[in-house]
């Protein structure tokens, strides 16, 4: 009997959905772009004008909302659920606000692995979608040392 050895092309890399708002939330999430090294990354954001940030990998585009604005939200829920069923991704990476707390917690839901950075933007506190999806995210992570918990989040380090 001979040993099964898979060939290159029979390795699926894991897909890697990174979702975030606009402004420091997408700029943080680009600048994790090494760490996606060896995935197949899939980015989603508000806004069509950071399409050409992807380099050329999938890109869509969800509504822009907040709490404040919950038909928008729930328009966004709908399209990040759409996203996660379409491409089913391994892994959900997130550094805020609402369409990375949504993706967390549909990701999570369908077996996905799931990874929250809070935003450096928060100093004194975690964020409130933070707070919201780090205890559902399998790491949950803070840019702060003194904001960091046996329970989480925990510090890694900054992306800055």
């Amino acid at each position: 009997m001979t040993k099964y050895s898979p060939a290159v092309s029979d390795i699926r890399k894991p897909k890697l959905l990174a979702i975030a708002s606009g402004g420091g939330h997408w700029v943080q999430l680009l600048r994790l772009r090494r760490a996606f090294e060896g995935c197949e990354v899939i980015f989603a954001t508000v806004s069509e004008a950071y399409r050409a940030d992807a380099g050329g990998q999938r890109f869509y585009c969800v509504c822009d909302a907040t709490r404040h604005t919950w038909i928008r939200l729930i328009r966004a829920g709908w399209q990040v659920l759409s996203i996660i069923l379409k491409e089913r991704p391994d892994i959900v990476i997130s550094t805020g606000a609402a369409p990375g707390y949504l993706a967390i917690r549909i990701g999570k839901f369908i077996g996905s692995s799931t990874i929250w950075v809070d935003s450096i933007a928060n100093v004194e506190e975690l964020s409130m979608s933070g707070a919201l999806a780090g205890p559902h995210a399998d790491l949950w992570l803070t840019q702060w040392s003194h904001l960091a918990k046996e329970s989480g989040p925990h510090f890694r380090g900054a992306v800055l």
